[in-house]
């Protein structure tokens, strides 16, 4: 299936999958999973091929918060509280039992043209994920899942390591309780909890991007980005005028959010005994007396004196 059939209608350019920093909105990706579904919906088990492809680094921050936790079952809560930084459309949910561990998968809020592929994409790459955690197969006392059993049902053993049955009340699969408190062997409670504080900051910041001035700040904290107003605005998919327009409307000014995205960073680094030099090298600056007087306006002191301090 050629690359532009897939993303027909999704608003997708090729040339962005290409490009680590970028992010695909949920809307966008439904579309591009309807073209899937259209074009490659008589192949069997596609869907759990795609969510067996998974990495657990795939999902940044998330992922590595993930592999940090004490145990599965820490795991999978801190990956639920957090659901909304990944690939997932299912909202799972932990259901603890006395000597088990259900994850119940909710489909009930995907669109009905494209729900059997999530749900199958999301289980498969919910079960690749404990793999990827304990480095071999979890095996599962069972798999359940609401849709009528497909005629390529003998390839769900494939992904699922324990018996799969259809038309059941729920989604969901369930493993045994010792699996799920045994310590994973990458765990590290500091950096676990390092992680999700930014997994926490970072969905502060995704749940507040109705605002634009929100939006310009995340994309100028992207590795490489331009702090020039037109390739802000190009990539935000709007006018520079119209740009403008709507940080007017916030209050603010795209040099103000550039000067505020920069002294913030140049703090971090020079907190963690960066040379004012490194630094401003980092920020682009072709000289350091350049950064030095830029610091001081956004600062009130010179980033030598601020670097003593910290």
């Amino acid at each position: 299936m050629p690359t532009a059939a897939c993303l027909r209608g999704s608003g997708i350019a090729a040339k962005l999958l290409r490009e680590p920093a970028a992010e695909i909105e949920a809307h966008q990706e439904l579309a591009v999973v309807r073209n899937i579904v259209r074009e490659l919906g008589d192949e069997p088990g596609i869907a759990l091929v795609a969510g067996s492809r998974y990495q657990l680094t795939a999902y940044g921050v998330w992922g590595y918060a993930f592999l940090a936790s004490r145990t599965l079952r820490s795991a999978l809560e801190l990956g639920v509280r957090y659901l909304d930084l990944t690939f997932a459309f299912t909202r799972f949910h932990v259901d603890p039992r006395r000597d088990e561990l259900r994850m119940v998968m909710d489909d009930s809020e995907i669109p009905e043209d494209c729900r059997q592929f999530l749900l199958e994409r999301d289980a498969s790459a919910a079960v690749a994920l404990n793999r990827h955690l304990f480095l071999e197969t979890v095996p599962l006392r069972r798999v359940t899942f609401r849709f009528p059993r497909p005629r390529y049902a003998s390839r769900f053993q494939d992904y699922f390591p324990g018996p799969v049955s259809f038309a059941q009340p729920e989604n969901t699969y369930v493993l045994d309780a010792g699996w799920a408190d045994r310590a994973l062997p990458q765990g590290n409670e500091q950096a676990a909890r390092l992680c999700e504080e930014q997994c926490r900051a970072l969905l502060d910041r995704r749940r507040a991007r109705t605002r634009v001035s929100e939006r310009v700040r995340d994309h100028l904290l992207r590795p490489g980005s331009s702090a020039e107003m037109a390739a802000v605005a190009a990539a935000l998919g709007m006018a520079t005028r119209t740009l403008h327009r709507h940080l007017a409307a916030e209050h603010t000014t795209f040099r103000h959010l550039v000067g505020e995205v920069r002294g913030a960073l140049a703090e971090g680094m020079l907190s963690h005994r960066m040379t004012v030099a490194e630094v401003a090298e980092r920020l682009g600056y072709a000289e350091v007396a350049s950064f030095s007087h830029a610091f001081k306006r956004w600062k009130g002191s010179a980033p030598s004196v601020y670097r003593a301090r910290a």
